[in-house]
Formats: C-alpha cells, structure tokens, sequence
C-alpha cells in the first residue's frame, strides 16, 4: 500500500480509537491471552506512542488488542490489500523473532510477513462465498523454531459490497383473478433475495415496483403484493395480462441494483352474460312421416361465458299444441334439438308455432334469477305420400266350418290418407296363407272361402292383407285378419278308449263289468250331451245290460253268473253312442268283454281258456318258454354237428399221396441234366433256391409273407416251363399240392457226365482229361477251360 494511504488509514484508526477509549470503561476491555503479547494493527503501534505517559497504560506491559481484523470484499488493487499488522512486546531487537500464521486460507489467501507481521490478501475475497476467516497467530523463535508464547486465535472478516442483484428464484409467475372484481382485490405475492449482507448497509434492502402493466395492476414497494388497480376489467374483452415487476436493492436509491420477473395474470370467467339467440325466428319444414323421437331442427343461444358458466337449457314455454314436441340440450355442442313425441298429420295441421326459451344452469345468487333468452320457431308440415290406412289395425271374421267355395268371409277396407285420395288395391300375403284357403277382391277388399274348412283341424286363421296404393305401389300396408271357424254337429261321438273289459267266472249278476265313456270332437255351444243304447238285435241281451250314470257315460252290467271260459271265452257287445247335435249324429262302437279266471277277492287271475289244461302252478307262458329254450338247445347242437362235420381236414399230407414238386438239398453234387427224378429241375435255374425259406409240410403255406420266385437264366424249354408253372401258381396259390423242401443225400441217376464229386474217384485231378466238357455245348465250355488250364500247370 502506498504510504500516503497508510497515513490516512493511520489516522482514520488512530480517531476511531480515541474514541472508543473515551466512551468504553477500562473494565470492559478485553486482554489477549498475555501480558507480554498483543495483537494490533499498524495503526495499533501509533496510538501506544500517542498515548504514552498516560495513566491508563502505565500498567505493567499490557498493550490493547482486538480479536478481529476486517478486509474488503471483491478488492482488485494491483497489490495485495493489507488486512493488519500482529506484534509483541518480545520484539524489542535483541530476540530473533518470526510470527507464524496457521488456520482457514493460511498460506493461500492469506501472508504474512514473518519479521513484521503484516497480513495481506493475496486473493479476491468474496463475502458471498465465505464471511469470514478463523486463524491461529503464534511468535517462535528464528533460529530454534521455538515457540516463544502461546498460540492466539483471531478472525478476518470480509466486509459485503453491493456486488449482488436481487433474484426473482420462482419467476415467472402465474396468478389468476376473476373478471370484474375490485380494485385493491390481492391477486398473487411476488419474492426476490439478494445475496448481499442484510445487517450490514443497505446492499440487501429491497423496493418493489411496477415496470409494465399498469393502470390495470399495482404493487406494495414493501410486501410485493399485486393487487387490481382498474374497476370493470372484462374477461371476454382481455383474458391475460403481462405484468412486470422489479426488484431494486440499496432502498430503491441509485446506484442500486435491481432484477425482474413476469407475473401472467389471467381473469377467470364469472357468469356475467346472459344466452342470446343467434336470431330471434326460427323456420323449419319437417316431413309429416318423420318418426317419433326424430330430431326436426336445431337452435342454438350463444353465451360468451365459458365453462360451466355457458351451459344453458332449452324448453318449450309456449306455443300452440305445445306437447306435439319437445326439446333437449345436446351437452356437446349446446344446441337446444327440436324432436317429435306425437306423429304429425298434414291433413290435420300443417303448422305449428312455438315459444323457445334458453336459460343458464349456473347463475349468480345475488342476481336473483338466472340468465334467459327467448326466441320463435315456426314449423311448417311438409306433405307425404302416406301409404294407406286400414280403418282398424285388426280385422276379426268368422265363417262356419263345411262352409262352401266362394262364400263371403268379410271385407277389410283402407284409404289414402293423402289429399289427392288414391285408389287401394287388396292382397293377400301368400307366406300367411300356404295351403290358400282365402282369396281377397283386389279392389274391395271380399275376403272369401277357398277351401273347404275344418274346425277340428284349425279352429283360426290367421292371414296378413296388405293395401297398395294404384298411383305408387312402393306405399304398402298390412292388417291381420283373424278368422275363426265355427263348429257345426259333423263328427259323431265314439268311446273315449279302445276298452277291453274282464267278466269274472264267479261274479255276481248286476255287477258292474266297465263304465264307458264318450268323445266328440264337436264343440257345441250348450255342451255335450251323448245317449247310449244297445243295437235294436241286442235289446233283449240275455247276458248283458247298460245304465245310464247322469254325467255322459254309462255302466255295463252281467246278467247272470254261469260265465264260463270252456263255453264262450269272448263276448262283442255293440253300443249306439250319439249326441244332441242338429242334426244329431251317432256311431256304433263295440265292446270287447273276456271271461276270466279270478280269485276270491275278483282278481282277475288268467282269462285264458288252455289254462285249465295245464298242470298246476304252471301257466301258458312258462310253457312257452320252456318250449323256447329247448328248441334253441336243439338249434345250438345242429350247429355244433354241422361245424364239426364240415371243418377242414389236417394239412399234413403221407408221404404216399405227396405228389407236389419237391427242391431236394442236399451238399453233395448232383447227377447231371438227366437226373430229373428226385428234384425239381427248377433248381438249376436259380442256384440260390428261395432265399432260403423253407415252406413246412404240415400247415398251408402263408401267402401273403411267402417270398416271389426270381426267374432263372434266359433257357428254351425250362424257361417256357417255369414261366407256365408260374402262371398257374399264380392264378392258383392254394391248389394242392403245396411246394415244399426236402433233404436228403441221394445225387441221381443216368447222368451221361457221371459224379462230379471228387470223394469217389481214386484218380487225382492230373490224372483226368476234361476236354470231353467242351462236347457238352456251352453250358460247360467255361468249366472244361478252367480244367485245361489246371492240367497244363
């Protein structure tokens, strides 16, 4: 530091002192660790002699000390800044000194002079990143390195600039207010911070202010609150606004520094504007045949509202023949959709005119009702080609059964409702009417007979009629017809069952033998009545008789009680049955009664007349069935006998009725060409036999698994020979006799070639001349060459 700047800083001290000694009493000073050690700045060593010869520091070698040094932050000299100076009273010139600085930034941020002890910054000092310093002061000796007095602790403060802005750290904002509120109304609370020391100065104090948004918006220099500033803000004429806001330290004075954020306000919607139609008269035309629940028209009342605050209802409060209609809100596009709940009828009414109203859902309380428009809708019925109407939707009819062809059924009849009025034509739908039992005048609707009907069959019929229109046959409509045939007296009655009824031997005469019933398939109107008699040849039936029970049926009694089986097992009795009809009509239906066998309590036992003939405790059906299983043992040992008699007999053939071609193998040579008498030739032509199977004797031979034959070499006569033999085996496999394989050693005779064999001969095969093999043809030209060659050798 220049020495200038030493003096002055010197000075300012040495008055801050003066001071500070004057004001403080002396028991409130605070020594440093000893008396023979003092920690001071150079400013510290001045006032000792400014000072010197007073009372207060005549004390015994007790100098004034302060525990802390100050330096500024953010200094940029060229030199490094002197932050203080330490001494001891030990430094009088005759010791050799050296002070020792230890602690945070000793060394790095920090030096000192080890013979004056001067302390510089050697760094750029931020306070923001580090307030303060703590070090360790200590005086040893130069020489030794010995400690001459006890450590001392001491702290550098680093004193704050205004080097920092103040931060927006949560911008940009985002706050929301409804339309219309009040001025003063708090809308959101912005915050900065600044980095500076905020005891220190006024580097941290903040002001508030607005840069862009007013006069709709102000803010507390203090408390940073936005608060509405202008009565009426609309949201449907603005909806966001874009404020900005400063932040300046220093208390807003110059020099300060400032930073800004962006608050977006958005005004929510209130319900502050009624539905309004688009227009004020609707028109629409809808067709008469439009359906029932069918959407006729659309309107729609625009509100500038958003959300919930736009729904609005529809509702029909006026109008002529009002429930006609109806409408509803569709929740999608807030139309209010004009539907049909009635059918509508050109020629009845061709217009119509309504009162819409359309009222929001949600209002305000406070305004005591809710926001409505009203508009007009008129309608006007469009005419149809209508298809014709039947004059009832269901037509009834009755005809009698047995009725004749071409009777007169009813009549079914239609119009067209249309103004211009066109002719109708009647039809019949076939697919109701398969077996066409009705026919229809096509011009006025005579439904008559076609077939002859029969209520016992098909009490109704049920018909569909269709009417078109002459002018436009696509308008069709249809009507059920129900026909009901009506009963006539036309069957006569009969028993109600086939009755079959069992006469005990032993019964008693007026016993009730079976009671008897009718059926008529009829159905008089008053009921049935039916009358029963004997045929008039029976009258006088000397064995049974009829009664009268009061409810349409009747009892047949015996007459007598000498019923026997051996005498008459059967009786027929013939009954007249008829009804009260017009005319009446009646059938003869007969009674079947058997005579039986019964027991004490007449239960009926046996009603056949071969039970008496029988032994005892044994009926005609266990003799039947007796019969039946001895006859079916007899048929069993038929069957037996014949099986036997017929089974094939063994396969195994003697040797003196074997007349089947035979392969002979055997090891020794054979005879020659003319030894044929003991094999078959055959097997020369194929040296390999049969792949040595060997078909046995004693069964027959396996077709299916028996191996096929390979021709043999191409010869004359043999080839020929096998080839038909094979022939007729194959057309043939089973005939006898069987091919088969014997063994045995026999070689043949009459060969003209003699033995082949060797075992025989006395002579050695250099004895022989094999030239008469070349004689034998040239079958055996090959063997007399091979001989030669060996003789030869």
């Amino acid at each position: 530091m220049p020495k200038r700047s030493e003096e002055m800083l010197t000075d300012v001290w040495t008055s801050l002192l003066l001071v500070w000694i004057t004001c403080v009493p002396y028991t409130s000073m605070t020594p440093i660790i000893s008396q023979s050690k003092s920690l001071q700045t150079g400013s510290t060593a001045l006032l000792r002699g400014l000072v010197e010869g007073q009372r207060i520091l005549s004390r015994a070698k007790r100098g004034w000390v302060w525990n802390q040094m100050f330096v500024l932050e953010e200094f940029s000299g060229p030199d490094p800044i002197l932050v203080g100076r330490l001494h001891t009273d030990l430094d009088v010139g005759s010791t050799p000194i050296k002070y020792v600085l230890a602690g945070e930034g000793a060394g790095t941020i920090f030096a000192i002079n080890e013979i004056t002890g001067d302390i510089h910054a050697m760094k750029r000092l931020d306070r923001e990143e580090k307030a303060e310093y703590t070090l360790t002061a200590q005086v040893t000796n130069r020489d030794t390195d010995q400690p001459l007095e006890p450590p001392s602790e001491f702290i550098i403060k680093v004193q704050d600039i205004n080097d920092n802005p103040p931060q927006f750290v949560e911008g940009p904002y985002r706050a929301s207010v409804p339309e219309m509120s009040q001025v003063g109304t708090s809308v959101t609370r912005v915050t900065a911070t600044d980095a500076d020391d905020p005891v220190y100065g006024n580097s941290a104090k903040l002001v508030y202010s607005i840069l862009e948004g007013q006069p709709y918006f102000s803010i507390d220099p203090n408390t940073a609150i936005i608060k509405i500033a202008l009565h009426g803000m609309d949201r449907e004429m603005r909806e966001e606004y874009l404020v900005v806001i400063q932040a300046k330290d220093m208390g807003g004075h110059m020099g300060g520094l400032s930073g800004t954020t962006t608050v977006t306000v958005t005004l929510t919607d209130v319900n502050d504007n009624p539905p309004k139609f688009s227009k004020s008269l609707y028109e629409f035309v809808i067709p008469e045949e439009l359906g029932i629940g069918q959407p006729g028209g659309k309107v729609k009342a625009n509100d500038r509202d958003i959300g919930e605050n736009a729904k609005s209802t529809y509702n029909i409060i006026d109008g002529d023949e009002k429930d006609v209609f109806e409408i509803t809100t569709d929740a999608q596009t807030q139309e209010g959709i004009l539907r049909l709940k009635k059918p509508l009828n050109f020629e009845t009414k061709k217009s119509y005119t309504l009162k819409v109203e359309a009222a929001n859902i949600r209002f305000d309380p406070s305004s005591g009702a809710p926001f409505k428009d009203t508009a007009t809708v008129k309608i006007a019925v469009e005419d149809s080609d209508e298809p014709p109407v039947f004059s009832k939707p269901t037509f009834v009819l009755q005809v009698d059964e047995n009725a004749p062809i071409n009777t007169v059924i009813g009549t079914v009849t239609a119009r067209d409702p249309d103004v211009t009025g066109s002719l109708v034509r009647y039809f019949i739908d076939r697919h109701t009417d398969l077996e066409r039992q009705f026919n229809i005048n096509v011009d006025d609707g005579k439904i008559t007979l076609a077939k002859p009907l029969d209520r016992e069959t098909d009490m109704w019929h049920n018909i569909t009629v269709t009417a078109t229109e002459i002018r436009n046959h696509s308008q069709i409509s249809r009507a059920i017809v129900a026909i009901r045939v009506l009963d006539i007296n036309d069957n006569a009655p009969e028993f109600a069952t086939e009755y079959e009824a069992f006469l005990c031997e032993n019964g008693k005469p007026g016993q009730v033998i079976q009671t008897v019933s009718a059926v008529d398939k009829d159905d008089p109107i008053q009921g049935h009545y039916f009358e029963y008699r004997l045929i008039p040849e029976m009258l006088n039936n000397p064995n049974f008789t009829i009664k009268n029970n009061g409810d349409n049926s009747i009892s047949v009694l015996a007459k007598h009680d000498t019923f026997r089986r051996q005498k008459q097992e059967m009786y027929f009795l013939p009954i007249i049955v008829t009804d009260n009809g017009n005319p009446p009509m009646s059938s003869t239906n007969t009674l079947t009664i058997r005579v039986c066998g019964c027991s004490r309590e007449g239960i009926v036992q046996s009603c056949n007349v071969e039970a008496y003939v029988l032994p005892i405790g044994l009926s005609m059906g266990a003799l039947i069935a007796i019969l039946a299983c001895i006859i079916l043992l007899l048929v069993i040992v038929v069957l037996f006998v014949t099986l036997r008699r017929h089974k094939n007999k063994p396969l195994i053939i003697k040797d003196d009725e074997d007349v089947r071609e035979n392969i002979i193998r055997y090891d020794d040579e054979g005879g020659g060409e003319e030894d044929t008498e003991a094999f078959d030739i055959a097997t020369l032509q194929n040296p390999d036999g049969i792949n040595g199977y060997l078909p046995r004797k004693d069964i027959k031979p396996d077709l299916q698994f028996m191996p096929r034959q390979s021709g043999g070499p191409n010869g004359v006569d043999v080839d020929e020979f096998i080839n038909v033999r094979l022939h007729e085996a194959d057309n043939d496999p089973t005939a006898p006799p069987y091919d088969s394989i014997q063994i045995y050693g026999y070689e043949g005779r009459g060969s003209i070639a003699g033995s082949l064999s060797s075992l025989e001969t006395a002579s050695s095969d250099s004895d022989q001349n094999y030239d008469y093999l070349r004689e034998w043809g040239p079958r055996f030209r090959r063997l007399g060459e091979l001989y030669s060659v060996d003789n030869q050798r």
